[in-house]
């Protein structure tokens, strides 16, 4: 009899475990398949006060993947080990463009402490308006810090901000973000699409990621309020104009059908909103549910 109930009940915790192993990820459905993080910026308030121990909330979320930007006065080998005791794994960071220009041999070691396997940045000094001779002296820097990086197997990327776009920037028809792309080496550096940093100034995610099909590897998951104008190329906006996904401007089974057809390999959510941890939560939902 002892042995039955033992039995009944091993074959139910084993149902269960298969039940559970069939269950999407956190944040995926029947149309978007991730694999899905947290950019960790989003909860830069609680890191900054609490420390590491704001990866408990990153953990809950129930998704594997993260990106950094920046270790919170941890060392890298110190900021790894907490993400190792929670089960989370870094795929990328970003680094300040001045830091890939002078000192990419110092950043690949951290880099290669982390264990991520992308190398970016997010904003490229400049003073006034982007302009081709600024695309063109920061692609030779990214291309640069691309070889440094592929030494030990990683990829510099480039997260677009919204000034990128400026129409004219080489011409009629071309802009920075076209010299970006055109002028760097596919083998060393990606891209990386922020789509509220893509509406913002007036122009379309799925026009962008059929353009350069399989440039642009990894993809920020960003809403922009409903009413609030576009065509801006400033790349500055009120974080607390981030909503949860869903919510906001974006048509996101257009954006992401055409992400998953022209090459994205991964997604983060980042909200940079004052109530990012609790959106954060309100957009996994509505990916585990938009269908396309």
């Amino acid at each position: 009899m002892k042995s039955s109930i033992v039995r009944a009940a091993a074959l139910s915790l084993l149902a269960a475990s298969s039940l559970l192993a069939a269950s999407p990820a956190p944040g995926t459905g029947p149309s978007f398949k991730g694999p899905l993080g947290i950019q960790l910026y989003s909860l830069r308030g609680l890191f900054i006060k609490n420390g590491p121990t704001t990866l408990d909330i990153v953990k809950a979320y129930g998704t594997q993947e993260v990106e950094l930007a920046s270790t919170y006065k941890q060392t890298p080998a110190e900021f790894r080990r907490e993400l190792d005791a929670r089960g989370l794994k870094p795929i990328g960071m970003h680094f300040p463009f001045n830091r890939l220009r002078d000192d990419p041999e110092g950043i690949r070691r951290e880099a290669k402490e982390l264990g991520i396997k992308y190398v970016g940045c997010a904003w490229i000094s400049h003073e006034g308006t982007f302009d081709a001779a600024d695309a063109r002296n920061a692609a030779a820097v990214f291309n640069r810090a691309g070889e440094v990086m592929a030494a030990d197997g990683m990829k510099v990327f480039y997260h677009n901000h919204g000034y990128e776009f400026a129409p004219g920037a080489a011409g009629e028809g071309t802009t920075a973000m076209d010299i970006l792309m055109q002028e760097t080496n596919p083998k060393y550096v990606c891209f990386q699409m922020d789509v509220l940093w893509t509406i913002h100034p007036g122009q379309s995610p799925e026009a962008w990621l059929a353009k350069y099909p399989g440039r642009w590897e990894l993809m920020h998951l960003k809403d922009y309020r409903k009413g609030l104008p576009t065509g801006i190329h400033t790349g500055k906006a009120d974080p607390n104009d981030d909503v949860a996904l869903g919510s906001g401007q974006v048509n996101w089974p257009v954006v992401l059908a055409a992400a998953e057809k022209y090459g994205v390999k991964h997604y983060f959510i980042e909200d940079e909103s004052a109530d990012a941890e609790h959106q954060i939560v309100k957009s996994l939902r509505y990916l585990e549910q938009v269908r396309w």
